[in-house]
């Protein structure tokens, strides 16, 4: 239930705005499901002289939803969700077969600069959490900001594609610990914070409905 939860919050948006008027003098709100691909993400491990060392989550795609309730018409209020499930890239035995999903759920705005009809450019800045889990594991939320821009290729008044790069800033205490487990006699965690700060960036292509 809680990895459906993600996927139902912005459908259940969508439906509720469906049921408002459209405005007169353009639309209402638009949704935006994208494709991406995402890099960067580390972490520290301790290693079997006691000492900390790196590991990287691997690149690789991911999904996610955008949707845009508009405040004129070129400028929206923004939800954004994000997701990434990925492997660890090490091979120490302990991290061997442990996936670690890294959603963001962000809101924000974003600001259109619609004097190209062409190729549309857009600027974007949320805020909100990230969210790392795996099966077997404690889940580990902290607050963090985004930062996007790309350009959206209008074939209609109502259908766009959109082109976009964004980074995201997750802020961690340097002594977080990441993928803590317990059980009857023993408990430990598998990560740490690398710093006082997680960073990935990602790049994406979606289809834009505007109603």
């Amino acid at each position: 239930m809680r990895r459906q939860r993600p996927v139902l919050f912005p459908l259940a948006i969508l439906a509720l705005l469906a049921a408002l008027p459209a405005r007169a003098d353009g639309p209402r709100f638009e949704f935006t499901p994208f494709g991406a691909y995402r890099v960067g993400g580390g972490f520290d491990i301790e290693g079997d002289d006691g000492k900390d060392r790196s590991v990287d989550l691997d690149n690789g795609g991911g999904w996610g939803v955008d949707l845009g309730i508009y405040r004129d018409p070129a400028s929206f209020y923004e939800l954004l969700y994000s997701t990434q499930e990925t492997s660890i890239d090490n091979s120490d035995p302990a991290l061997r077969g442990v996936d670690v999903t890294t959603q963001y759920y962000h809101v924000g705005g974003t600001l259109l600069f619609a004097d190209e009809k062409w190729a549309v450019p857009w600027l974007s800045l949320t805020v909100g959490a990230t969210e790392f889990s795996a099966d077997g594991f404690d889940s580990e939320t902290k607050f963090s900001v985004s930062l996007g821009g790309g350009l959206r290729l209008p074939f209609s008044d109502n259908f766009a594609a959109t082109l976009g790069m964004r980074g995201y800033l997750t802020f961690v205490d340097s002594d977080t610990q990441f993928l803590c487990y317990s059980g009857p006699s023993t408990g430990g965690c598998l990560l740490k914070s690398e710093g006082s700060s997680f960073i990935q960036g990602e790049a994406s292509l979606g289809v834009t409905l505007r109603f």
